[in-house]
């Protein structure tokens, strides 16, 4: 699970969203503990805590004093709303820029798209 060439709280908590995506925290189910993720992974409490504070902080989870971490309500989907404008971001902006310089047009780029995907 863990890569070293990011930083482990970033992954915790990327891990986490995962889980909440697929379903295997649904809203409102509590998520491991500090130290149950710093014990299953073998690091350091505090970094385990980073990344569920990372979530606690995007509103993605909530605490509730003496009892754990919860799943925020509309967690998911806020998740898939910012994933969403990430892989914009990230894949559709660039790939926009790319078919611009090489002058294929918006729906020759549909076609493609359209035709790689039935492929």
């Amino acid at each position: 699970m863990l890569d070293e060439g990011r930083p482990l709280f970033v992954q915790i908590a990327e891990q986490i969203e995962n889980d909440i995506l697929d379903g295997t925290y649904p809203e409102e189910t509590a998520v491991p503990s500090t130290n149950e993720l710093a014990n299953f992974l073998r690091i350091n409490p505090a970094t385990a805590g980073k990344g569920l504070n990372r979530l606690v902080d995007s509103g993605v989870l909530y605490k509730r004093r003496g009892i754990g971490m919860f799943v925020a309500a509309g967690a998911k989907q806020t998740l898939m709303e910012a994933r969403r404008q990430s892989f914009s971001d990230e894949y559709i902006v660039p790939l926009m820029q790319e078919a611009a310089k090489l002058g294929i047009s918006a729906d020759e780029l549909t076609e493609l798209i359209t035709k790689e995907a039935r492929s």
